[in-house]
Order: C-alpha cells, then sequence, then structure tokens
C-alpha cells in the first residue's frame, strides 16, 4: 500500500480486501483514482482474479460531457447486450468491477501503429453492439436535462449540443483563470463561430449508445487475446458516426488501416440499424475537425495544469518544453477547423507558458 494520507478510495480498498499489503495503487488515471486487490480468501470462486476499486479524483477538472449519473448504473444496464465489459460486483456497499490482468492496446501496439485484424474484428463488434442500443432502451439514470437532449436523429443539434459544451463549459468557465493564455496562443470567441461554419449541415442519423471515449489505453488485452473496454464515464446516446470520429481522432490508425475500419464501421452498424453510415464521407471530417479544435482547448487547461505545482513558480526548461510541443501538435490540426492563420511556434508558446505560470 502507497505511503500517503488516506482516500476515500484507498480507504475502501483496503476496509474491503482486508489486507492493506495486498492493496496495489494508485493506478494511473486521469479521472479516478484507482486500487487493486484480491478479495479475501478467494472470494466468489475469484481464485486470482482482482478487483479494482476507484472514486474520481476530488479536484478534478471536468472537461468532457457526461450523460448519466452512474458508470456503475450504466454497466449494469449493459449486461448481456455489450461483451468485454469487465465483471461488477457489490461488495457490500462497495461496488467493485473485476480488474484485467493483461495490456492496454496502447502499452502493445502504440499510436498511430497498425492495430491486429483480430482485435479490429473486436472493435467492430463493439460498435455494432453499441448501434444496436437505442435512446430509452436502459435504465440507467441519466443527468443531462431532456431540454439539453437534441431530438431522435438530429445529427446537427447533437453536434451544436457538443460544441456550446465546450464553448461555456471549457472555454468560457475557464477565462477567469486562463484567459491571457489562450489570447497569447489566438484563442478567442469568434475561435466558435469559426468552427460552427466548418462544421455545419450534418445529415441525420439514428441514435444509439457512444462509448465516446474509444482511445487505446481504454482497451485491455488479455493472455487470450480477448479485448475489453473500460472507462464509460462519458458514455452518451447521440450520432453514431460521432463514435467513430473520437475513435479515429484518439487511436491514429495508419491511413491504410483508417479506411478499412471506416469500411467495416459501415458494414457493422448498418447491418444494425439502417441509415446509420448515411452520408459518412461527407460528414466524419466535420465531426472529426469538431474533435481537432475541442482538442486545443483541453489540451491548453490541462497541459498548463501540470506546469502549476507552486503558485507563481515557473517549472524547468525541459517541462515548458514538452509543454509548448503539445500545444503547438493541437494548434497545428486544429487549424483549418478555427481557421488559424498564423499558428504560434514552440518558443512563443513557451513564452506564453512562463508568463501564464507567473499569474497563477
Amino acid at each position: 500500500m502507497p505511503a500517503q494520507s488516506a482516500s476515500l478510495a484507498l480507504l475502501r480498498a483496503v476496509a474491503v480486501s482486508g489486507d492493506a499489503d495486498a492493496v496495489e495503487g494508485p493506478l494511473h488515471g486521469y479521472h479516478h483514482e484507482t486500487y487493486v486487490f484480491p478479495l479475501p480468501g478467494g472470494a466468489e470462486g475469484a481464485g486470482q482474479v482482482r478487483w479494482k476499486c476507484r472514486e474520481p479524483h476530488p479536484d478534478l477538472l471536468w472537461l468532457d460531457r457526461r450523460c448519466f449519473a452512474s458508470e456503475g448504473q450504466l454497466l449494469r444496464s449493459l449486461e448481456g447486450r455489450i461483451e468485454g465489459i469487465p465483471e461488477l460486483i457489490d461488495a457490500g456497499t462497495v461496488r467493485l468491477q473485476r480488474f484485467v490482468e493483461g495490456h492496454t492496446l496502447g502499452e502493445l501496439h502504440g499510436s498511430g501503429t497498425e492495430v491486429p485484424e483480430p482485435l479490429v474484428r473486436q472493435l467492430i463488434a463493439l460498435f455494432r453492439q453499441l448501434a444496436a442500443v437505442r435512446p430509452g432502451s436502459l435504465s440507467a439514470e441519466r443527468t443531462c436535462l431532456p431540454e439539453d437532449r437534441a431530438t431522435e436523429a438530429d445529427s446537427s443539434g447533437f453536434l451544436e449540443r457538443l460544441v456550446l459544451f465546450t464553448e461555456e463549459r471549457v472555454y468560457r468557465r475557464n477565462l477567469p483563470r486562463f484567459a491571457g493564455l489562450f489570447h497569447d496562443l489566438g484563442l478567442d470567441d469568434d475561435s466558435f463561430k469559426k468552427l460552427r461554419k466548418q462544421v455545419a449541415g450534418l445529415t441525420e442519423r439514428p441514435f444509439c449508445l457512444l462509448h465516446a471515449d474509444l482511445h487505446r489505453e481504454n482497451f485491455v488485452v488479455d493472455a487470450d487475446g480477448r479485448l475489453w473496454t473500460i472507462d464509460w464515464e462519458l458514455a452518451t446516446f447521440g450520432d453514431p458516426l460521432y463514435d467513430l470520429a473520437t475513435h479515429l481522432h484518439l487511436v491514429r490508425y495508419p491511413a491504410d488501416q483508417e479506411r478499412r475500419v471506416i469500411q467495416q464501421w459501415c458494414e457493422a452498424v448498418e447491418g444494425v440499424t439502417p441509415g446509420s453510415s448515411a452520408r459518412h464521407a461527407d460528414d466524419l471530417p466535420k465531426l472529426l475537425a469538431y474533435k481537432r479544435a475541442q482538442s486545443v482547448f483541453t489540451d491548453v487547461i490541462r497541459t498548463a495544469l501540470t506546469l502549476t505545482s507552486m503558485p507563481g513558480v515557473v517549472p524547468d526548461r525541459e517541462a515548458l518544453d514538452r509543454a509548448a510541443r503539445k500545444i503547438s501538435r493541437a494548434l497545428i490540426a486544429a487549424e483549418g477547423p478555427l481557421e488559424i492563420e498564423n499558428t504560434q511556434g514552440v518558443e512563443v508558446i513557451i513564452l506564453a507558458l512562463e508568463q501564464w505560470c507567473r499569474r497563477v
């Protein structure tokens, strides 16, 4: 067990495991503090099975739209409908999820590299199962208000709510702290006017369940080559093409494989709900444009926050250079969607970060 002040997640893990020395963690994760342990005496016939207990980081800055009140509720309602979700059990008042022993897809096949076809087939099967889960078919409680939900098949309305969330909850809500940095990077209120122009006019597609965060670290491959999908915190209902766009944006397949994945995805979702891939060739670039634009604002905030270990203290040159290069990549990717005419170079971004660190 780590030597640190006891958090709620750690206290629960120790209490349920009955052996503080058997608790491993915290595991790396942005949204949650997670601990892994076996149950006492190999309960539930688990043998060497381990379970994970996790709680949201207490000071986490949420920059993503959420739909469901509880990930646990959602996963319970998906039992028998979506394969490859680790088992849930209740240990008293604590809900645990089985920890899949294996490696993330990212550990096995890094960003930009080809994913083996047996794993791609399992990914496509996941998309097929998601397409079959229609709005209104789940018992899990939703937190988004009915008036904040796009009507069925209104793909343009769905995307507008995503743009509005990025504008109001990511950009405007954080202006008091990041206004100067945004300005120095050429980001302002007009960025969203330009973005809306770039992504307007989506075709209607029937809505389904979306995982909305299918990157390489949210897939775990076990010793038998089975693919497991974890971290359903951002799941929502909406345009199925958005889930594919998010997946492509985050996974970064080689170009040839990306084309094959798109074709396989179209065949899979059309076989479940006809119309799910309607005019995908026209609309996928628009949804990818939104993802690139969204990433600028979230990456600027998250990257800058990694530099603030002590208020008013400027980190070393290596840390600034690393942060500036990450922000530079995001700005370059969003040049089209945000109509950025003069993307700032790395040295200018380093200076902007230095000035921001002195202000906070």
